[in-house]
């Protein structure tokens, strides 16, 4: 029997979408419920699923766009897996072991201090971080319980023969830079539906609002002396990492309550002011941004918020998040002090009013109570819609978001002091 496997609809409105990859060879026998192929549309990757098992034959090429319910594939159910077929699957794990242990070498590097080597005459102090090490060796040496140092200690000498193999080494390297021909090529390379379609709604949103971006700066020494002080308790009662955007979701949940104009957006002629918070999380992809929804976050404490982060993420990188799991929010918040960012102005997730950005954290002078302290500190911008938020609130909120990151207990108490409260005064 002849089964046809048909392109699925990601959601509504979308007709056309890109066959992103195949992730199984033309002709190969695939199992019940496998995952045969990538599925790409303007909002969302899906993976096409293979009903029934039997030998399968392609009829559209990757990079290719159809309509929705075109029959990418069939499947010959008729053809029964055989020995062969499992032969062939081992020998592929094997290929690609062997060609992930002849990659280059990787630095290993885990908590292990720098240790000084004396020499006659002289001490050298060696950095094991730059110690390259293979995958097989540090298997090998792991199986032994040795670590860098025993390995270091082991060597009784350096001889001609090591001397003599780091100058070739060097010189192979010299030569490699001397020989780099020059050339004007240029590499190119199709844009996909999901990268077009990103494009042309963050123009609209520069062309259709009237974005403007407000800056504060937050001193971090409470956040991260919470994290340190309680982090190994928090994995072991929860089950995952206490990371910092658990607290800005957190304290973004809390001033957004207090400033709703900000959680606010504009449908037609009217202004829609949720009363509850979806917070959108951008996530960087290998195909580009995508930003998951977590909804009623105002519900939510610390450990609920992380382990939703968690969870979406991973479907993110993996490209399994549903339309439902990205449509919806009411604010957004991105993180690009993750690749090093000091400062930057975050453009708006349509069709939401205003963006969070976060920004990595620095040591720096700060002024307190008359004398200056070295304090972990992070810039912060909000950009918001000028038509619909005002200065008072753009500005009252990014501030109130401040106190509560510097303070955090007041995203439980409020402004009331815990003392008193415990007292009930």
């Amino acid at each position: 029997m002849i089964l046809d496997v048909t392109i699925p609809s990601p959601g509504e409105s979308i007709t056309e979408v890109e066959l992103a990859r195949w992730l199984v060879q033309n002709g190969d026998y695939v199992e019940k419920d496998q995952e045969i192929a990538e599925v790409e549309s303007d909002k969302a990757t899906l993976p096409l699923i293979a009903e029934k098992p039997g030998k399968i034959k392609f009829l559209i090429k990757t990079g290719e766009v159809v309509k929705v319910g075109t029959v990418a594939c069939t499947i010959d159910t008729s053809v029964k897996k055989n020995s062969k077929d499992e032969t062939e699957a081992k020998e592929k794990v094997r290929e690609s072991a062997l060609k992930a242990d002849t990659k280059e070498s990787t630095s290993v590097s885990k908590g292990k201090k720098d240790s000084t080597k004396k020499g006659s005459g002289s001490g050298a102090r060696v950095n094991k971080e730059k110690i390259k090490v293979t995958p097989l060796a540090r298997k090998l040496m792991e199986e032994h319980n040795l670590n860098i140092d025993d390995i270091l200690h082991g060597l009784k000498k350096i001889t001609t023969k090591e001397v003599n193999l780091i100058l070739e080494r060097k010189s192979d390297l010299l030569a490699g830079l001397k020989s780099r021909s020059v050339t004007r090529e240029v590499k190119r390379e199709a844009m996909s539906q999901f990268r077009k379609k990103l494009g042309q709604r963050l123009v609209a949103v520069k062309n259709e609002t009237a974005m403007l971006t407000t800056f504060n700066e937050v001193d971090m020494s409470q956040v991260i002396r919470l994290r340190k002080e309680y982090q190994k308790k928090f994995m072991e009662t929860h089950g995952v990492k206490l990371g910092f955007m658990s607290f800005f979701v957190k304290a973004a949940t809390e001033a957004l309550l207090a400033f709703p104009r900000v959680n606010s957006m504009i449908a037609n002629d009217e202004i829609v002011i949720p009363q509850y918070v979806d917070i959108s999380i951008a996530v960087q992809t290998e195909k580009g941004l995508m930003v998951p929804v977590l909804r009623n976050t105002e519900t939510m404490n610390l450990a609920e918020i992380e382990k939703n982060i968690l969870a979406l993420a991973e479907k993110a990188r993996n490209f399994r998040l549903s339309v439902e799991e990205m449509t919806g929010g009411t604010f957004s918040i991105t993180n690009g002090g993750v690749f090093g960012s000091m400062l930057s102005t975050p453009i708006l997730n349509p069709s939401q009013s205003a963006i969070l950005g976060m920004h990595n954290i620095v040591e720096r002078p700060v002024a307190v109570e008359g004398r200056v302290e070295i304090r972990p500190v992070m810039y912060v911008a909000l950009s918001y819609d000028h038509r619909l938020i005002d200065g008072k609130d753009s500005v009252s909120f990014l501030f109130r978001l401040k106190e509560l990151l510097e303070s955090p207990h007041k995203m439980l108490f409020g402004d009331q002091d815990p003392e008193r409260v415990l007292l009930g005064m």
